[in-house]
């Protein structure tokens, strides 16, 4: 790896997933597929579009596969969704995403909440869905939520954190995404996270996924950085939060991000302006809503 890739930043948009999943304004479908569109014109090399969970519980993402049905495909861009189970993963296939995501908890009582099941229970339902993924050439991400706090159970320890990692990449995940998912970290928090995960996954390894609850998300970005971080989730105008974690505001503004990459001189690839212009019709539509 040469220089200059080895100080490549990758971010990942999550804006129309994670970013939309707790508006309770209803996101018409026609305007999730021009926000996916206008974030793809910005560069991103990867998008994640939807989720394949069940409507009941995250309503607002219900027409995934109508949205992907409908996207303009970018070359180089890779288009994922995420997935809770094998019935998820068998939408995910029809709609011709890139890549899935599945998600489990370091924390007994959001894992309760979040998926109706123990930590042991979720890793469990894993199996068959890496498996299957993998059948199908998909690569899959490991979402590990709460990684410093969890707004149930309070304080999670490296050590927590550290044995759902182990699983996960032995289910045979290709990417561990970390979630701060209630915005509850400091920096120091974040070194203390990676301090634990020593000997199992290296920070260049990780996705960090940081919301930004009390306004510390950059400085957690910015240490992550200097400990060896390379690849980070964010969101077009800081949209989003979680409906099973109360307090769990938005994520990482995509610009903030960006600045900060640039500030450090970090290549992201990503044009900030045609970020600001695929997010300003969705925060015009919230906005008129809330009105």
């Amino acid at each position: 790896m040469s220089a200059a890739a080895g100080n490549a930043v990758r971010i990942t948009e999550v804006g129309p997933r994670d970013g939309l999943q707790n508006e309770r304004t209803p996101v018409p479908t026609e305007a999730k597929v021009a926000f996916v569109d206008a974030l793809s014109a910005a560069g991103f090399p990867e998008i994640e579009v939807s989720s394949f969970v069940n409507a009941a519980r995250v309503p607002q993402l219900a027409d995934a596969s109508q949205v992907f049905a409908a996207i303009r495909r970018r070359p180089g861009t890779l288009y994922s969704a995420l997935v809770p189970n094998e019935r998820g993963l068998e939408g995910a296939l029809a709609a011709r995403a890139d890549k899935v995501a599945v998600f489990a908890s370091a924390s007994e009582g959001f894992s309760q909440r979040n998926t109706g099941g123990s930590i042991e229970e979720v890793l469990a339902r894993f199996g068959p869905v890496v498996r299957g993924a993998r059948t199908a050439g998909l690569p899959v991400r490991g979402y590990v939520s709460c990684v410093v706090r969890c707004p149930y159970d309070g304080p999670v320890s490296p050590a927590q954190v550290r044995s759902v990692v182990d699983r996960l990449l032995a289910a045979g995940v290709d990417e561990i995404d970390l979630g701060d998912t209630i915005g509850a970290a400091d920096p120091d928090d974040i070194a203390r996270l990676y301090d634990g995960l020593q000997g199992c996954v290296a920070p260049v390894a990780t996705t960090l996924h940081l919301h930004d609850t009390r306004g510390t998300a950059v400085a957690c970005a910015a240490r992550a950085l200097d400990l060896g971080v390379r690849s980070f989730d964010s969101s077009a105008g800081g949209l989003g939060g979680c409906p099973f974690a109360p307090g769990a505001k938005g994520n990482v503004a995509t610009s903030a991000l960006l600045e900060l990459c640039a500030a450090r001189g970090h290549a992201t690839g990503v044009d900030a302006a045609a970020v600001a212009r695929a997010i300003a019709p969705i925060v015009q539509l919230l906005r008129a809503d809330a009105r």
